[in-house]
């Protein structure tokens, strides 16, 4: 089976991209995929077809790269239909331990090469008058945990970036989600995939627990990329995604917690809030 539409996915060499990319083709998609190396994702996929496959050696903080990526994609499946804006990393530790260089570098990743893929796909989306944004962010983004802050930005960012774009694309049929899991098996806690350093300041003893409970959790986090992946590709088929969709049950947990704090907090401030009104 082909099916007619075609997917773009960043970030596709392991975890979530390449259970992704792995049950697309598998179902019969067409699936154009980036990473720092092309023959690695290659590699990893084990699936050999230029009719439906284009791995891609793609350098997301260059935009030539990424305008080469989609002209290529463009010649071998004539159109992008979903668009997976999944490269990123995690950053762990305290902000004044935090090096200028590490915090401008994942923010040009989690961020700035999400924004850049999109501007360059959405005069496509646009012609088609159809489309689908994903983008992959976080619970750490509105339900953040001590150690995490530099991160959690990236991922309030992509989120509020989600929000908009949403309302800006509505009329040309273009549809966005922000996908906010919390803990899967996907490689997030290994090096490849986090910037962490440990705390040598005194102190600091939430953010120092917290990351030793993170950590000893690799391998053990109870989200499964597989049905993750699954139910991206359903949320694709849909004509009303939602415009939010956290991910696992600590997310939905820390999620219902955060509202139920702002609402409160909120309500108790609220004649502060409105005195400062003329």
């Amino acid at each position: 089976m082909q099916t007619s539409k075609v997917w773009y996915i960043t970030g596709a060499s392991q975890g979530l991209g390449l259970s992704l990319v792995k049950q697309l083709l598998h179902a019969g998609y067409r699936v154009a995929a980036t990473s720092r190396n092309a023959g690695l994702l290659q590699e990893a996929t084990g699936i050999i077809d230029k009719t439906r496959f284009l791995p891609l050696t793609v350098n997301l903080t260059n935009p030539d790269s990424i305008d080469d990526s989609i002209r290529q994609t463009i010649a071998a499946f004539g159109r992008i239909d979903v668009v997976v804006n999944n490269a990123g990393y995690g950053m762990a530790g305290t902000v004044e331990e935090a090096r200028e260089q590490d915090i401008r570098d994942i923010i040009n990743i989690n961020v700035v090469a999400a924004i850049e893929v999109t501007k360059r796909i959405l005069p496509l989306l646009r012609e088609q008058r159809d489309g689908y944004i994903i983008n992959i962010g976080s619970v750490a983004g509105f339900a953040g945990a001590p150690g995490w802050a530099v991160y959690s930005a990236t991922k309030a960012a992509l989120a509020a970036f989600s929000e908009v774009l949403a309302l800006d694309v509505a009329e040309f049929g273009i549809r966005v989600t922000v996908i906010e899991p919390a803990g899967f098996r996907t490689g997030f806690l290994t090096e490849n995939s986090l910037s962490y350093t440990a705390p040598r300041i005194a102190g600091y003893e939430a953010v120092r627990k917290t990351q030793e409970r993170y950590l000893a959790m690799n391998g053990r986090q109870p989200g499964d990329p597989e049905k993750a992946a699954a139910i991206f590709i359903a949320l694709a088929e849909r004509p009303d995604p939602p415009l939010h969709l956290f991910l696992g049950e600590d997310a939905y947990l820390r999620a219902a917690q955060k509202i139920n704090d702002m609402s409160a907090e909120l309500e108790q401030w609220k004649q502060t809030t409105i005195s400062a009104d003329f």
